[in-house]
Order: C-alpha cells, then structure tokens, then sequence
C-alpha cells in the first residue's frame, strides 16, 4: 500500500469522472486509477470515520460499472450506500472528498441533492432489488427500453427477505433490462450466516453439489459467475454480457478492505465503520469515555451469567450493537439472523413463547422494519420480550437515513408496550433488567449514540419519577428523558438565574408515563418536554395528553426532532440547530411566561439577547 494521499495530489481522478476518459485509460492507468481512490479513501475516511472496508472492496467493480454503463442515462443502483464512496469518486465529487460527512460537505451515503448519479439515498439494507423492479418497470411503459437498470447488492443484504421478494419480482419479467450485481465478499458487518450464505461460498468455491448459481436459474434469472471482483477485464466482460440479457445476476466476488492489509486481515468489524484510526498503522486513535454501547454489552454478560434464560438476538451487527461480549461467553444462547429485522423480532417472539427471556439489540432507525412484528407477534401475545434500541436520537454525521427519531412515536400505539429511556449508565444497567424481569409484554429500552454521561443520581423520587433538581417557585416543571437530564438540569439553572423557579424529572419510563406527573404539573405554570426523538406523536404528545386526561390543564412546549430529514452533521451542532438545548428552552419557557404576566418577568438578556416582544406585544398577546 503506498502512504496515502491528499485530495491535491490527486492525478488520474481528475480526468476520470469524464466517462469517454474513464473508457480510454489503458489497464495501467486503470490500476493506477484504482491505487489513487484507495489512498484518497483511507486518507480522508482516517480522519472524518465512515465506512471503509466495503468502499474498498469494490474500487475494480466500480471502475467497470462506470466503463460499461454511462450514468446517469443507465441507473446505477447500491443497496445501503455503504459502498458508494468509489462512486462518489467518479461522478466528480473527488475534490469535495475531503469534507465527507461534515456539515455541508458529502454525506457518508448516496445523495440526490449531491449529483444526478445518486438515484436512491435510503441507506437500509436489501430495498435496492425492488427500486430496480419499479425503475424497469417504469422505463417499458414510458418507452424508454434503452436504459439499463443495474442493482449493486451484497450477500449480506440478500438475507433480508424484502430482497427476495424482489427477486420473485424480477425474474417473471424476461424483457426487462435488469441486472443485480452480488458483491460477494462474504460479509455484513460480520460473517454472512444462513442458508444463503453457504450456497454462495460453495459458489465461490465450487463445493457444491449444483452447478454455481443454480439457485438463481432454478427462479428464472440468467447467472453470469463467479467472477473475480478484482479483475476490471473480467468484470468488464460479465457486465457486458449482461446488458444482452434479460434479468441477470452477475456474481462479484470481492474481499472487503481490498488493497489495504489492517482492513484485509479484519475479522472483527474493526474497518467495517472504524472511526479515527492512523492509517499508516490501521490502529484506532484513543477514544474519550465508555460508550453507552459499551455499557450495555457488559451487563448483558453479567445477566447471562446470572440468568440461563436470557438469549440475545441481532441482525447482522454483533459487534456494533454490543453483543459480541455475550456472544464470545454464551455462543449456544445467541443468534444472528442476518439482515432481516421483521424475522429477528419474530424469532424473537417464539423464543418467548417458549419460555426463554430474549433480548433483541437493534440500531434505533432499523426496528422500523419490525414495527408489525411487535405489534403483532410480540404486544398482540403479552410476549416478555427486551428490544435494546440504539443509535437512539440523533445520531449525527450519519445522515438522515440513520437518526433514531421514530421510535418514540410509532410506539406509542403498541398495547401493553413499555419504553424506557436511561440518563446514565446506572440507569441504563436498572432499566435493561427492570425490563427483562417484566413477564406479560414487550419492552424497549433506548439509548443514544456515543459517550455516556457521569452518573447523575437524582434528588428524590415521586412515584416512579426520578427528581433531579427544584429550586425556588414551582413555576417551570421540565420532563427530561433520558439523555436529555443534563440539559434539563441546566435549564433550570438559566431559569433561576432569572427569577424562576424550577423542577426537573426524569421519567424513566417514558411509557406508560405515571400518574404522579400529572399532579406534579398541576403545581406549575408551564411544563417542559424535552426528548431527543420526533416531536410529532412523542413523549410530549403523550405528557400532554396525560394531562388533558387528568383534567390538568398545564400548559406543555415540547423540545424535540421536527418531523424531518436532518442533513448530516455533528451532534451538538443538530441539537443547536433544532433548538434541542438548555438555553433555547429556557428562553422560550422565559418568553412564555412573560407574555402570560409581562409586568412581572424581567427581560432574559442572559438568555441571548434583549427580549424580542414588547411590553404592549406581551400585553395584547396576554389579553388575547
């Protein structure tokens, strides 16, 4: 591997991104062309995170995709976006490359608003087969039979079962110009498992007992493979081929990491997504504090040493989602399904039904996908079963694809579901057993992305509210939940500071909400929620809703995500935009308050800046 290079010293790349360029270069320039986007990405990935393993694996695929099919004419199609960088790269964003992930620079995933090449940007797995159904479809009836639609999917992703209905899809339509690349490098996050997974290495190996790709023929489709995914003539030739065909798999066999030995030798996830690491070693830089993560993996070890009737399940992310811990101590009582969450979440329900305690670990953004499966497998039968959410909140840098903002408000209308949300480390170890202990229905425990906090131990309790602070008047109640304490807490310090009183709690159990905050309410003026989830249906929808049913009529302002796709950027710098922090809420809690009594407030100048109304404003509000 040459030391990698900065975004100036880029030479062929520069040329490249000109199709009729791309098509002239001799196989040297090609292989030169493939060392320069392998050092451009390991040097600015080192420095920004994102995915590298992936991006590396498919450098050759790429080159030939771009060779053979002239984007964005033909359709050039990736499922997750985990492998998009290379594309990036030469669809003339290579100059841009070094911004990948920051705010307003490149998303870390396929983007419409980036480049026409982009087609589709929802970076969860195994959808891109059925875009490509549509996309057909929609080009034969508008009469455009020239346009070539292309799907790049993993064997990873072909665990999920949406990508088989595709497929079902697909191959009844012999006239339509569809070919699916399988990038087969073996691998997710960890290992593909499966029946699948086992066709495609005796595929890869010439093992089997049918001839490689008997599995695709025996539904229709044309097979073209195995074909050396580093090899940019042979690969050249498979997809040429395929364009003559009707709908075709050409199988790519690639290995993750290519080209760069600390990722090659990866057998731990570590260059999956590896954050900060020195490229010239491959080792990770030193990171700051426990991960909330890292806090989960290690209790569930303890609670299986504790609890033979604890399992725990993940869909392809071992590693990422904390259970690997618990999986190297209790291999027989964990199970990775693949990339197939409706599944996971059902298994999930039979292992209950069977009287097992199950424990089921999923990025907050992917239990989307198993929505109905809770509702109807796991709620419906009074199921005790634990969904760990995480990735909860905003997730940042990530992109919009990945912010765990839903959770909060699709399950809200789960029967019997019970949500917690923890502050701390304490909190979050209580909650995952208080959950588990729980018999007659599903709970979900959530937790953001990162470092976790310093315990915060609360000042009293009123019911199953947890009180951290209450000073003066009780003027202000604000409802943190979960990460958000701290926040809460220093509202109330700002809203001292002008002259107001204020108590914070923290619910814990942010479903049911208990009773006890609705009396809690009745003794102040206004109540603040703050959530790190969609305002739209969430924890403030429904504290005000406890209210309204207890005839408490406290008027609530909820702080939370607006029911939008956020651009990625930094944490604290969504939180800010969004107005998701402890000044934003003091203010407005400072304003509102003022407009209700204007003579009696003094004006919030700590709080930003003079106050925006004036006294006849606030008094003709008031009046209204």
């Amino acid at each position: 591997m040459t030391p990698p290079t900065a975004v100036s010293a880029v030479n062929l790349l520069r040329t490249a991104s000109e199709s009729r360029a791309l098509r002239a270069m001799t196989a040297p320039q090609l292989a030169a062309l493939a060392q320069e986007m392998r050092d451009l990405m390991l040097d600015v990935v080192a420095r920004t995170g994102g995915h590298l393993g992936s991006n590396l694996g498919v450098v050759e695929l790429t080159i030939a995709l771009h060779r053979v099919y002239t984007s964005p004419y033909d359709r050039l199609l990736f499922d997750t976006g985990h492998q998009v960088y290379p594309h990036k790269l030469l669809t003339g964003r290579w100059n841009r490359f070094a911004e990948l992930r920051k705010s307003g620079g490149l998303s870390g995933y396929a983007s419409q608003a980036e480049s026409e090449h982009d087609v589709i940007e929802n970076s969860h797995a195994s959808t891109v087969l059925s875009y490509a159904d549509g996309l057909a479809k929609a080009y034969r009836l508008t009469g455009q039979d020239d346009r070539q639609v292309v799907a790049v999917i993993g064997d990873g992703a072909l665990t999920g079962g949406m990508a088989w209905e595709a497929l079902n899809n697909i191959a009844a339509a012999k006239d339509r110009r569809v070919t699916v690349v399988l990038n087969d490098n073996g691998r997710s996050y960890s290992p593909t498992i499966g029946g699948i997974a086992e066709h495609l290495a005796a595929s890869r190996e010439g093992t089997g007992e049918q001839p490689p790709g008997e599995l695709f023929r025996s539904l229709g489709l044309g097979y073209l493979g195995p074909v050396d995914g580093h090899d940019i003539t042979a690969l050249e030739a498979a997809l040429t081929e395929a364009r003559t065909l009707g709908p075709t798999v050409v199988h790519v066999v690639t290995r993750k990491g290519f080209g760069y030995p600390p990722a090659e030798a990866d057998d731990d996830e570590k260059f999956h997504a590896p954050g900060l690491f020195d490229p010239a070693t491959g080792r990770k830089l030193p990171s700051t504090g426990t991960s909330w993560t890292g806090v989960f993996g290690k209790e569930m070890v303890r609670i299986g040493a504790e609890r033979p009737d604890v399992v725990a399940l993940t869909a392809a992310m071992m590693g990422p989602t904390g259970l690997a811990g618990f999986c190297d101590a209790y291999p027989e009582r964990t199970f990775d399904v693949g990339i197939a969450e409706q599944h996971a979440m059902g298994s999930a329900a039979g292992l209950a039904l069977g009287g097992l305690r199950p424990v089921l670990a999923v990025y907050a953004t992917f239990l989307n996908r198993a929505f109905d499966q809770l509702l109807m497998d796991a709620a419906l039968h009074r199921l005790g079963l634990t969904v760990v959410l995480d990735r909860a909140g905003v997730t940042g840098d990530d992109g919009p694809s990945h912010n765990g903002m839903w959770d909060l408000s699709i399950l809200q209308v789960v029967p019997g579901l019970r949500i917690a949300a923890p502050r701390d480390a304490a909190r979050l170890r209580s909650l995952l057993r208080a959950g588990i202990d729980i018999p007659d229905g599903p709970t979900v425990v959530r937790f953001p992305k990162g470092a976790v906090p310093e315990d915060l131990p609360a000042i009293g309790r009123i019911g199953e509210l947890d009180v951290l602070s209450a000073t003066g008047a009780q003027d202000v109640l604000v409802v943190a939940v979960g990460p958000l304490a701290r926040a809460g807490i220093e509202t109330a310090a700002l809203l001292r500071a002008q002259g107001l009183g204020a108590t914070v709690v923290d619910p814990r159990w942010v479903k049911p909400l208990d009773p006890a905050l609705a009396a809690l309410a009745r003794r102040h003026r206004l109540v603040l929620v703050a959530e790190d989830s969609c305002r739209s249906g969430g924890v403030g929808d429904a504290v005000a809703r406890l209210l309204r049913d207890a005839d408490v009529d406290t008027p609530v302002r909820t702080f939370g995500i607006p029911a939008a796709f956020l651009e990625h950027a930094g944490r604290a710098q969504i939180l800010d935009e969004i107005g998701l922090t402890s000044r934003h809420m003091a203010r407005s809690a400072t304003e509102f308050l003022a407009r209700r009594s204007p003579m009696r407030w003094p004006l919030p100048v700590s709080l930003g800046g003079p106050h925006p109304l004036s006294s006849t404003t606030a008094t003709r509000e008031t009046a209204s």
